[in-house]
């Protein structure tokens, strides 16, 4: 009975580990992503041939803010592969930006100012998350208005 035991202990010791590393590759890859944004709705083909140089005119105009320096891109492109059908909603575009104070800038305006509106479509910027991550806010969603019942914030 004494070496069912010890495997025991040590089945629960490596969990523990297991579930240790395994919010440390979480918060990894969110400090990775923390400069990258997430553009919903920009229609397939609207970008042109170059994904940096669109949202590099686009949105500082759409957004209306002046940025010291320049917006820049490190990278920009869509997400995710194409639907041979086309009727599907657009593919997100990921950009990553060059500073950060910008991608904070960009996500406060986005925040407060909701959905960004053009002639032809609306444009829904958000932060860049894991899946983890992402789990844990979808969850914490349900129990947003419970906590605003309670008066908690």
């Amino acid at each position: 009975m004494g070496t069912l035991e010890t495997h025991m202990a040590t089945v629960q010791d490596r969990d523990q580990d297991l579930l240790y590393l395994r919010s440390k590759i979480t918060d990894l890859e969110d400090r990775s992503r923390r400069d990258n944004i997430c553009l919903f709705r920009i229609p397939e083909n609207e970008e042109g041939p170059d994904v940096q140089v669109f949202l590099g005119s686009i949105l500082p105009k759409l957004i209306s803010l002046t940025f010291d320096p320049p917006l820049e891109l490190e990278r920009a492109h869509r997400m995710g592969l194409k639907c041979p059908d086309g009727a599907s909603r657009p593919r997100p575009i990921i950009a990553g930006l060059l500073r950060h104070i910008q991608t904070r800038q960009l996500l406060q305006a986005a925040r407060n100012h909701g959905p960004f509106r053009t002639d032809k479509y609306e444009i829904r910027i958000m932060a860049d998350y894991s899946k983890d991550t992402n789990e844990c806010r979808q969850a914490f969603l349900a129990l947003r208005p419970r906590l605003r019942q309670l008066e908690m914030k």
